[in-house]
């Protein structure tokens, strides 16, 4: 292994996706369990399941629907 190496010349790799944003969120347990279970019988992992969920509900502007009962 060389003590240094030259990226004065390297290039970006065009098929990196854009890096994702490190948040904290608090869900309900609950949520965690249902997207654990589904990673566990998909092979993907519940972080993964859970950003396209809600990437899925940005694309298709889902709205939630508020309301309290009287």
């Amino acid at each position: 292994m060389k003590k240094r190496y030259d990226f004065s010349r390297a290039v970006r790799n065009p098929y990196a996706r854009r890096p994702k944003k490190q948040i904290t969120i608090r869900l309900d347990s609950e949520i965690v369990e249902y997207f654990k279970a589904l990673a566990g019988n998909s092979g993907i992992p519940y972080q993964h399941l859970i950003n396209l969920y809600l990437r899925e509900c940005a694309a298709e502007k889902k709205r939630l629907k508020l309301g309290w009962a009287a």
